[in-house]
């Protein structure tokens, strides 16, 4: 079968959805569920999947350890898109429970981290245990013999595995998002749109006073916006790191392609993740307005004005 996609399973996560947004109708044969973030990117590296969707950070948690760890390791794959989700949790158990029977839940760590409060204020004896995802959790709950009571998980998770919701939106903050990436072989860029995020990994090239501002700096000289810094262990020892960055644009666009130049220059080595459409589409808090000198049109004009002094025309 043509365009298979792999994405975190089992059905009925967050990731599923992420998934069906991007892709919308997509026959139930062609999304295929992996168990773990890992597997998803085996699933696209090796061929058996065209594309996979894992998430990437959560608004409240921030960035999805396993994924961040495979984007910077292993063989290189793109992003091609992104959705962001907003999640709303659902405490979810087994047909003619009650909530007062619920004495041991399991979901997602990050989920489990946003709903601490209400489980704190609702169910302050239950004891909480973590599994691969949140439909995983609802998954275990409606298996006979279950070990847990009930499952903290997305209003389709608990519908697919047919339980019944004992309270829905019990997460601690109601605007929590997390967005989600969709990852492919090398090959063709998605065409810029105007508004469009550029991600990378940066390997600093050796530890001294202002390295990381040198790299700031690439960015901050061409008026490119930063949407995400992040710093990660190399694991080439204590003190080594790498810096996952996104930012505002395209790499067609002249000012990130300058930002990335000076980048390759000053670093040991830059991991190019993709340029692709934005979730947002530019009306989110990334937009801001471009600095004086910074546009396309400014950076082509500056470009021939030098080409003109280099071949001797200084009229």
């Amino acid at each position: 079968m043509r365009n298979r996609y792999a994405y975190l399973g089992p059905a009925g996560t967050f990731t599923e959805a992420a998934l069906r947004e991007l892709h919308p109708g997509i026959p139930e044969g062609a999304a295929v569920a992996c168990s773990g973030v890992d597997d998803v990117f085996a699933a696209v590296r090796n061929g058996e999947v065209d594309a996979g969707v894992v998430p990437l950070e959560n608004s409240v948690e921030g960035g999805v350890t396993t994924t961040i760890a495979e984007l910077i390791n292993g063989t290189p794959l793109l992003i091609s898109a992104e959705a962001a989700i907003p999640v709303r949790f659902t405490l979810a158990a087994r047909e003619g429970a009650a909530i007062a029977d619920v004495k041991r839940i399991a979901t997602h760590p990050h989920a489990l981290a946003q709903v601490r409060g209400w489980i704190s204020a609702h169910l302050p004896e239950a004891e909480t245990f973590t599994v691969a995802s949140t439909a995983a959790a609802a998954q275990a709950v409606a298996e006979p013999g279950a070990p847990y009571d009930a499952a903290v998980c997305a209003a389709i998770a608990a519908e697919r595995y047919g339980l019944r919701p004992l309270a829905n939106d019990i997460g601690d903050r109601s605007e929590a998002a997390t967005r989600f990436i969709q990852l492919s072989r090398p090959g063709a860029l998605p065409a810029p749109t105007g508004a469009d995020r550029t991600s990378l990994v940066a390997f600093i090239a050796d530890d001294h006073p202002g390295a990381l501002v040198e790299l700031l700096n690439q960015f901050a000289l061409r008026g490119v916006n930063l949407t995400r810094l992040e710093s990660r262990p190399t694991g080439d020892g204590l003190g080594r790191y790498c810096f996952c960055i996104d930012a505002d644009g395209h790499v067609a666009d002249a000012a990130v392609g300058e930002a990335l130049m000076g980048l390759r220059r000053v670093c040991r080595d830059v991991r190019f993740l993709g340029s692709y459409p934005r979730a947002d589409e530019g009306s989110g808090p990334t937009q801001c307005m471009p600095a004086k000198g910074t546009s396309n049109a400014e950076f082509h004009d500056a470009k021939r004005w030098l080409e003109r002094i280099r071949s001797g025309d200084v009229a």
